[in-house]
């Protein structure tokens, strides 16, 4: 039997892993190393990208900072959550403010020594990122569609600092960037659907709030249309794989997503909008292996000998 004292530890514990989205560290780390042997350096052995110390030590820093960022976010989205995500903010607030605030500077002080082993440029990248995760925490993402464009961008920084890694800078990465950060620009804009209510409540001046409903139901179709664009390039003018089917794909799941999008006007309903936008972003992920399926089978063989 777990004593009193135990169970609360591990409540704890559990609050912490709540707060920094435990359960997308791994799918972070595996878009990281997905990218970086399928992308970002298709010309290195998929071995010797795994086995890459200082791309280990960039991915790690990377995991650390966004881990922060999401404690730094629910510190000053806390009265915010109680109405729009009451349970998870229960469970988050197991964990006091202070003990937050101690783990948000532990973390940050880690990552910007660790990345001081790669160089000071490293460190330098990600003392600018985890300045800009707090700016948008606690100013920026209050304000129309600014706070939106910083968050999207924000979320695809960590890939571009492993792209300054490699130093490959092919318009293909680009392009990939591009259609992720437009995935991420239209999910943002539906969080602010769903969550009306609590930014109405504490002052967040977002589209919903500013301008209503309907003008953010037009710029997100607008989005959406929009990643026709780097679709198009990616299919038509590289070499992406199997991976074509993935985007094929997308493009059917994001006219079903532009057709439900005008028939929701609840919570839930934008938030089966929000999972379905999610779920194509992890997919995403785990179809870059369809770039060049021959790695792993390549992988495969290695292990046997």
């Amino acid at each position: 039997m777990l004593t009193r004292k135990t169970k609360l530890l591990l409540m704890k514990i559990l609050s912490l892993f709540s707060v920094v989205r435990g359960y997308n560290i791994p799918i972070i780390v595996l878009a990281q190393y997905l990218s970086s042997i399928f992308i970002l350096a298709p010309e290195r052995r998929a071995l010797d990208v795994l086995l890459d110390w200082r791309l280990f030590i960039i991915v790690f820093v990377s995991t650390l900072t966004i881990a922060s960022g999401y404690i730094i976010n629910n510190f000053y989205d806390s009265e915010k959550d109680l109405i729009n995500r009451p349970n998870k903010s229960m469970l988050d607030r197991l964990v006091s403010q202070k003990t937050k605030l101690q783990v948000y500077f532990s973390l940050n002080f880690i990552a910007t020594a660790l990345a001081f082993i790669i160089s000071w440029r490293a460190a330098l990248f990600f003392a600018v990122y985890i300045f800009l995760i707090w700016f948008y925490s606690h100013k920026l993402k209050k304000y129309p569609m600014i706070g939106n464009l910083t968050a999207s961008l924000l979320a695809v920084l960590p890939f571009f600092g492993i792209l300054l890694y490699f130093k490959n800078f092919y318009h293909v990465i680009f392009a990939h960037a591009t259609f992720l950060f437009l995935l991420i620009l239209i999910r943002e804009m539906i969080k602010d659907l769903e969550n009306i209510k609590g930014d109405v409540a504490n002052n967040y001046q977002t589209i919903p709030v500013r301008f209503g409903e309907k003008v953010s139901k037009q710029v997100i179709t607008v989005l959406t249309v929009s990643t026709i664009l780097p679709i198009f390039i990616l299919i038509d003018k590289y070499d992406v794989g199997y991976m074509d089917i993935y985007f094929y794909i997308s493009l059917i799941v994001l006219i079903f997503f532009l057709l439900k999008l005008w028939k929701s006007q609840t919570h839930n309903e934008y938030l089966q909008l929000h999972n379905i936008l999610k779920s194509l972003i992890v997919a995403g992920v785990f179809c870059i292996v369809l770039i060049d399926p021959s790695v792993l089978v390549h992988g495969r063989n290695l292990l046997k000998i």
